[in-house]
Formats: C-alpha cells, sequence, structure tokens
C-alpha cells in the first residue's frame, strides 16, 4: 500500500466517519481533527502490523487492519470532542 495509500485511506476514513458520527453536530467537532485522527490511526496501524510482522504476507490484512483503526480513532475522536464541557 505504502504512505500514499495510508494517507488516502486515512483521510477517506476519516471525513466517512466524520460524516456518519451521531454527535458530528456539536459544534465542538471539527472536520480537520476527525481527518487527522483518521491519517494518525491508519499510520499507527502499519507501525504496528510492520513491527509485530502481522503483514509479513503482504497486503492481505494490511488494508482490513488499517482501515479498522482508522475508524475507531476518529469514532473516539469526534466522541471525545462532542462531550459537554
Amino acid at each position: 500500500m505504502g504512505w500514499p495509500g495510508i494517507v488516502v485511506l486515512g483521510v477517506a476514513v476519516g471525513l466517512a466517519g466524520w460524516w456518519l458520527h451521531p454527535l458530528r453536530r456539536t459544534r465542538h467537532a471539527r472536520l480537520w481533527v476527525a481527518v487527522l485522527a483518521g491519517v494518525l490511526g491508519a499510520a499507527f496501524a502499519r507501525m504496528a502490523g510492520n513491527v509485530t510482522t502481522l503483514f509479513h504476507d503482504g497486503y492481505t490484512l494490511e488494508w482490513p487492519v488499517c482501515t479498522a483503526v482508522a475508524l475507531v480513532a476518529v469514532a473516539a475522536a469526534v466522541g471525545m470532542l462532542s462531550r459537554r464541557r
């Protein structure tokens, strides 16, 4: 997949996750935070998978694992920012 693919995946998951999250309508949930969380989540998943040799067979597990971790990161970021203060 490479790093450009990770960035594109993180941006796509960040945009979709922000748009689909039920708490995004609060004024604290920012789009740029969701996109940043998606990119950082996908990058973290790729680095962790490479360190633990989970992705030793190529790209079979890399796409779904990076997508799932990025989606969890976006959901957590938007959810935490949407809390009342």
